[in-house]
């Protein structure tokens, strides 16, 4: 067996960004002292996959090659070009599904097409059985007599010039290893408790499993046959409605994958063909966008949610929401470019996923609400961050405000203000836009489109 990683040499759309390059870095660093252990080594190529793979497996005269399945767009044309090069050249194309539940071809409704609506979705994918995962190979791996070249991983120079991913490593440890800690850890101490903490950003109630998925340090199946076997002592699945809860949210994984291969355009337009006509706003030197990617909106939860973004490569699912919707809502700006600054600075950055969750918030994909809402900021702060533990973490300029002033630091009165040391303008920005204004704005944009439908 000779394990092989191919880094494309792409400057497309969807090349990875800085941040899963980091952690990509570090995820090939793990598997190759993990198969150095085992005996073996892992081979590293650039360039053209097809090219790369032809080239290995001629070396070493290979009678097949082996992949997980993938299906983002590109990946589903090279996986063709490469079983057609396979083939022209005699050797065997093996391709194993491996990062889902379900495949997104065996999933249908009962017209025999792809679902639009999470619910059914689901329901159709707990009536199929889930494939117990493999064993991992213990031992000695069996390798060639002479080993072909390889790149140094330091040559791909994955890792980031800038020091804004110097506090990564303190909450991040790519890798299988990594993996299996933070499945053990959420299922032993936090699984339970999960229906009720993880809407709360300033709790550790979440599996914080997303980047290990994406990059297939753990699968899919792995983390359901966990999740059953906690309840295998009392014959009960899922265990505890915090399983239940969890156990849904890996279903709406397998819904963005589901979505995005049958509708693979859904990465650049929306889903919901009238919202190519929706008014954005103009805001031609970015001011806008910057002040939203800098923790800059005068938002205490935006804030803290882009800050925690910027410092971890990482932001809280419920805070997702709330600075998504603020940024296509509030700020009327495509939401093509967050998805955009999502994909570049999250650690779990994933198409799919990214795809699903800014259609959903911009209100112009699949199982989006029957109305367009927008996330009020300091309701969902009063509600989800009660006692402002999460915004005096990200954001500690306002640290000193109470409670009740926290989330609208400008209703404050100018007693509470200098008390707290904040001078809204100085050491705090104003909001950038009226929270009843932009509402306004964004539903009248809404029903103007309605009308041309």
């Amino acid at each position: 067996m000779v394990p092989v990683y191919v880094w494309r040499d792409s400057e497309g759309e969807f090349a990875p960004g800085a941040a899963t390059q980091w952690w990509l870095h570090h995820s090939l660093q793990a598997l190759g002292e993990q198969l150095t252990e085992q005996g073996s080594r892992l081979i590293i190529r650039r360039g053209s996959v097809v090219e790369a793979l032809l080239a290995v497996a001629a070396a070493v005269d290979a009678e097949a090659v082996y992949w997980t399945r993938g299906y983002e767009p590109d990946v589903r044309r090279e996986e063709a070009a490469l079983r057609q090069a396979l083939s022209q050249a005699g050797r065997t194309a093996r391709r194993f599904a491996g990062s889902l539940l379900h495949e997104p071809d065996e999933v249908s409704n009962q017209q025999g097409g792809p679902f639009k609506v999470f619910t059914p979705f689901w329901r159709s994918c707990l009536n199929r059985e889930v494939a117990a995962p493999k064993p991992p190979p213990h031992g000695k791996l069996n390798g060639p007599a002479e080993w072909p070249a390889t790149v140094p991983l330091e040559e791909l120079k994955l890792l980031p010039t800038l020091p804004w991913a110097d506090a990564f490593p303190e909450h991040w440890t790519p890798g299988e290893a990594g993996a299996q800690r933070a499945l053990h850890r959420f299922v032993a101490a936090a699984m339970q408790a999960y229906g009720d903490e993880r809407d709360l950003p300033d709790r550790v109630g979440t599996s914080r499993l997303s980047p290990h998925l994406h990059f297939g340090e753990i699968s899919p199946r792995q983390i359901w046959a966990a999740v059953a076997d906690s309840g295998r002592e009392r014959g009960v699945f899922p265990p505890n409605r915090g399983a239940q809860i969890f156990l849904s949210e890996v279903g709406w994984r397998e819904f963005a994958h589901h979505l995005l291969y049958h509708f693979p355009s859904t990465t650049t337009a929306p889903l919901r063909a009238e919202f190519a006509r929706f008014p954005w706003r103009e805001d031609p030197d970015d001011r806008l966008l910057k002040a939203w990617q800098q923790g800059r909106t005068g938002y205490p939860i935006v804030d803290a949610g882009m800050r925690e973004l910027w410092t971890t490569g990482w932001m809280h699912n419920r805070v997702r929401m709330v600075v998504a919707s603020f940024l296509v809502k509030h700020l009327r700006l495509p939401w093509q470019r967050g998805a955009a600054w999502f994909w570049d600075t999250l650690v779990d950055a994933d198409l799919a996923n990214n795809t699903l969750g800014w259609q959903w918030t911009a209100g112009c994909g699949a199982d989006a609400a029957p109305y367009f809402r927008v996330f009020n900021p300091m309701l969902q702060g009063a509600k989800f961050d009660r006692e402002g533990e999460y915004v005096r973490r990200w954001v500690p300029e306002l640290a000193k405000l109470p409670n009740q002033h926290l989330h609208c630091p400008w209703e404050a009165p100018m007693d509470i203000l200098a008390e707290a040391e904040v001078t809204l303008g100085k050491t705090y920005p104003h909001p950038l836009v009226d929270h009843g204004t932009a509402r306004a704005e964004a539903l009248a944009a809404y029903q103007e489109l309605k009308r041309e439908a």
